[in-house]
């Protein structure tokens, strides 16, 4: 049995004395320590070496008071294992030689067995989960079948991702062709996670607010909403839209136990937009983290006051920054950790 079950309620919308927190990129840059494993191994050598991946997760447990760990992995691990070689480039990010660019390569993608595939990453979950000791949950994760097309079309990282659009628009059929592909071998993935121990899931749609409100319905939410639909089932699954806040209202009456939002939206309207009755994660600025302690603790208990206590999840409002001092991000932490009605 977990020890503290404060994420969990929070996610079942049981009554929480205080608030449960985490940070996206919790186990990430801005740790010295995560920096000293960086330069000793490449990005994707860290998230396919179980015992590295399982150690990158444990660091911010070991050094902040957070109620929940999520699993170092990273969402192109699902296009790699069907056959998109991703590299991690310097100063580039994400980089794929040949990108999707026509029917026939949508239907070269392949579907291996997870355990095959992907056996890595149930690895480091099981070890993991051996670290933590029932001590506090462990999330898994994997991107929107609509964020990882904007990877998987465009080739690299973009601010507009243009051509993944223009993708999706001059040839419809083949984007639902690809989309589809993608959710039905992502479902298969976040199930086995599932088997392997997390306790909750987090699909990352880092990308839908690029789209317009139709689209977004067209091209997005269609089909993380069967993710959803699936693993509901099983586990609790909080859905991150980032800048998607348009759809909350729809977001809402799906079978998702907790909705992410961003700093673009109050917590007042995000609580209006999705009715009231989901928990709702987040949505501190993460480039707040830069300003002084001090604010950071005033700023984030208002945001709890805002939000309210029950049906609420702490968290930045996208992943934490690399720059950000130690103390900014335990200052953060501790805001929440100390936060009395």
């Amino acid at each position: 049995m977990i020890k503290n079950t404060l994420f969990l309620d929070a996610l079942k919308g049981k009554n929480v004395k205080r608030p449960p927190v985490w940070m996206m990129r919790q186990a990430g840059r801005f740790l010295p320590e995560f920096r000293a494993l960086r330069d000793k191994y490449d990005f994707f050598t860290r998230c396919k070496t179980p015992e590295l991946a399982a150690e990158i997760t444990m660091m911010p447990v070991k050094r902040f008071p957070i109620d929940s760990a999520i699993l170092f992995s990273d969402i192109l691990v699902v296009p790699q294992a069907m056959g998109l070689n991703f590299e991690m480039k310097e100063s580039v990010g994400p980089y794929l030689q040949n990108p999707i660019a026509s029917k026939q390569d949508v239907e070269r993608l392949q579907n291996p067995p997870i355990e095959e595939s992907l056996g890595y990453v149930l690895e480091a979950i099981s070890i993991t989960k051996e670290l933590l000791h029932n001590e506090i949950p462990l999330i898994g994760f994997s991107g929107s079948p609509w964020t990882i097309l904007c990877y998987a079309v465009e080739g690299k990282g973009s601010k507009t991702f243009d051509k993944a659009k223009s993708f999706c628009f001059k040839n419809p059929e083949w984007a639902h062709l690809l989309l589809q592909k993608i959710t039905d071998y992502t479902i298969q993935y976040l199930l086995k996670k599932v088997e392997s121990g997390v306790d909750a899931i987090q699909i990352f749609d880092s990308w839908g607010g690029l789209l317009s409100p139709k689209d977004y319905e067209e091209f997005s939410w269609r089909y993380i909403d069967q993710i959803v639909e699936v693993l509901a089932t099983k586990v609790p699954v909080i859905v991150f839209g980032k800048g998607c806040w348009y759809a909350l209202p729809t977001m809402s009456q799906s079978k998702a136990s907790a909705l992410g939002v961003d700093w673009t939206i109050t917590p007042q309207k995000a609580r209006e937009f999705s009715g009231e009755a989901i928990t709702l994660q987040g949505n501190f600025d993460p480039a707040k983290l830069l300003s002084t302690p001090k604010n950071i603790y005033s700023e984030a208990q208002q945001m709890i006051r805002d939000f309210g206590v029950q049906r609420y999840i702490a968290n930045l409002g996208h992943g934490i920054l690399p720059n950000v001092p130690l103390e900014n991000a335990e200052a953060f932490i501790r805001a929440i950790v100390e936060f009395r009605e």
